[in-house]
């Protein structure tokens, strides 16, 4: 007779996966990451002292295939949380927001419609706040701050301290500046001006109500 206090083994652990969430979960951080150094073959990775484009992309990429191979030792070796239903809401608003810094940041060309290259000035804001827009808690006013504040320090980081061929903003701002200046003073003025555009930005709507911008239901449907 079986003893009536005994528990039941949850649905789905009887075979080797134990934890279908963590299992899918990091299945996928190692494919994010075998593409990544995949598309990052070709580009030269430098020293510490000089670094090359693919050193910081490639470097977060083993990151995340040892955090994706974590969760999927986890995941077949602890109990967790099944497979669940999930929406197209973050994927859908991510996407949206790499393809937008991709078409924006150096010129592109598709047939008759051609964007000229906007840099980092322009592709950095834009991405964040359309990314931002992935979860339903999204505030119009946040992501403008958050993009204002976390746009210079990209410029800064990449640009200035690690000399990374980045394009930082396009070629005309460089005619509203000094012409003796060069072209990391011209990167350093910008990013002073954004910062300053996101104390403004803050004081002049401080003390304003903020309410989430939810442009997606909460069921799966775009």
């Amino acid at each position: 007779m079986s003893n009536p206090h005994e528990r039941l083994a949850p649905a789905g652990r009887h075979g080797p996966v134990r934890a279908p969430q963590s299992v899918a979960g990091g299945l996928l951080l190692i494919a994010l990451a075998a593409l990544a150094l995949w598309l990052t073959r070709d580009l030269d990775q430098g020293t510490l002292n000089s670094m090359g484009p693919a050193m910081l992309p490639r470097w977060l990429a083993v990151g995340v295939g040892l955090s994706g191979l974590t969760l999927l030792v986890t995941g077949l070796t602890k109990d967790g949380d099944p497979l669940e239903g999930w929406s197209l809401r973050g994927p859908f608003f991510i996407i949206v927001a790499i393809l937008a810094f991709a078409v924006t940041i150096r010129p592109f060309s598709f047939g008759s419609l051609t964007i000229p290259g906007l840099g980092l000035v322009v592709a950095g804001p834009l991405a964040i706040i359309i990314g931002g827009f992935a979860t339903p808690e999204a505030r119009l006013r946040d992501l403008v701050l958050l993009s204002l504040s976390l746009t210079p320090f990209c410029m800064l980081l990449f640009g200035d301290l690690l000399n990374l061929p980045i394009p930082i903003f396009p070629q005309q701002l460089t005619s509203l500046f000094p012409s003796d200046w060069s072209q990391k003073a011209v990167m350093r003025a910008t990013a002073a001006i954004l910062v300053a555009g996101a104390v403004v930005v803050f004081f002049a709507t401080r003390g304003r109500r903020t309410t989430a911008i939810d442009v997606a239901d909460h069921s799966g449907r775009i």
